[in-house]
Order: C-alpha cells, then structure tokens, then sequence
C-alpha cells in the first residue's frame, strides 16, 4: 500500500500562484518520490486546470477536487459536479472536511451522500472525520467517529476497490492551530477507524489508506507517518509552500 501525501490548498492562491507552486513542487521531488508513495494537492477550483498540467506527466502526482455537489448537473448555483472536476484533471475529490462541517454546516447525511456520489461519478474520495475539542474532552471520541464514518460510507458498494478510497482523520482542534494529536492519541483514533473500515468493508479494509491530519509539518511529519495505521497525510498549511510541503512528502523515506 503506497503512503497517500496529501496537501489541501483550501482558499488560497490565485491560478498563477498555484502553478507557480506545483511547478516548484514537480522540481523539488524530481527524482526523489520513493516508489511507495503518491502525492495528492487540492488545489483552489480556479487553479485545477493548471495544477493538473503540471503533474501531467508526472509520475506519483494527483490532483483532486475540494468539494463537489452529489448531482450531475442542475441549477446549483455556485456548485461544482464531480464530471466537472474530471474534465479539469482531478482524479480525487475531498468530502467531509471539517470546515466544510462545522464552518459550512455540512450534515453527515450529506457528506455520505457525497462520498456514494462521488465514487460512483469515478472519482476516488479522501472522507473527513474527526472530533471537536469539547467532543474529545467529553470522553465522545469514538461515539463521533462512529457517526461521521458509517453516515460518510453509508452508500458506499462494500466491495469497492480499497485503492479508490482513503479516511482522514482530523482531530478539529488541531487543524490550522499548531496543536497535533500526540502519537497515542493518532494511534487509538486510527486502530478505531480501521476497526470500523473492517465493520463496513470486511477483508478489504486492511488496504484502505487512513491518513492524519492537523497541523501536520516537516519536523513532525516522519514520527506521524512511521505510526501503526497511519497511511499518508493530509497538510493543510505546511503545504502552501513547495519546500515545506516536499520535505513533509519525503519525510522518514
């Protein structure tokens, strides 16, 4: 199973700016990506076109979409269709993310119905799951995780190939606050999420990437990336810049 190094833009960088980064990253990793790892940027919408021609001939490198709307077409203002995403290059598609939660108002039947949708459109889906700070303080950890988890996979075919979906789990309060779950607190969270992929999916889920994310950066990212179940990450802000977000990529390698 290849590590999944993932970085998430959100809303930053302009078409320019962003092609400036994905050029910079390709040259960074020239060479360099060990062949046990695959490297996945969700770009702005604006810039998906861009980014994905630069990773064009790339091997490793993936483009994927931050969000999407479960409906091929319609009038969905402002929206975003996962053929839309495809037409643009992105292979991927993010669904759950805790901004899109608890900032945007997003319900775990949503976010589930996203995830079906966007499988069954052909992308391949990172699901979002993970707890408020309050939530963990409460002893509820596992209640939420539960929750999101099997409302996120809800419509998902059980015997989906593993490689074409991967759960990140994001403590809320770690994202974007320079707080990261310790190595007990990410090794009890993903044991958790792996025994739940083995609920839903049997067999296969031992071959369904779980990746960590919260404030994930280069000095911490080869102890994250070495723990039991922890099978790539996902960086938001380290990853705006191409050499903090390759040396997260190489990191431990």
């Amino acid at each position: 199973m290849n590590k999944l190094m993932a970085a998430n833009w959100k809303m930053y960088k302009t078409y320019d700016e962003a092609k400036e980064t994905a050029k910079a990253l390709v040259k960074l990793l020239d060479g360099k990506l060990p062949a046990d790892r695959e490297v996945l940027v969700f770009p702005p919408f604006t810039a998906l076109r861009g980014v994905a021609k630069k990773f064009k001939d790339e091997k490793g490198l993936f483009v994927g979409g931050q969000d999407f709307w479960p409906a091929r077409e319609g009038a969905f203002t402002g929206e975003i269709s996962p053929a839309m995403l495809s037409d643009l290059g992105a292979t991927f598609a993010l669904t759950g993310h805790s901004e899109r939660r608890h900032v945007l108002g997003e319900s775990d039947e949503l976010v589930g119905r996203k995830t079906a949708f966007g499988l069954d459109a052909g992308l391949n889906v990172v699901l979002c799951v993970g707890e408020k700070i309050e939530e963990r303080k409460a002893g509820k950890l596992e209640a939420v995780l539960e929750r999101q988890t099997v409302a996120g996979l809800a419509g998902v075919p059980k015997d989906l190939a593993p490689a074409r979906l991967a759960v990140a789990y994001e403590p809320v309060w770690a994202i974007g606050t320079g707080e990261v779950a310790g190595p007990k607190d990410i090794l009890e969270a993903h044991a958790f999420v792996r025994r739940l992929l083995g609920r839903i999916f049997g067999g296969n889920a031992k071959e369904i990437r779980i990746l960590y994310g919260g404030s994930v950066k280069p000095e911490n990212a080869a102890e994250i990336i070495g723990l039991d179940n922890v099978d790539g990450v996902l960086v938001g802000g380290a990853s705006l810049k191409a050499e903090s977000f390759a040396s997260i990529v190489l990191a431990g390698a």
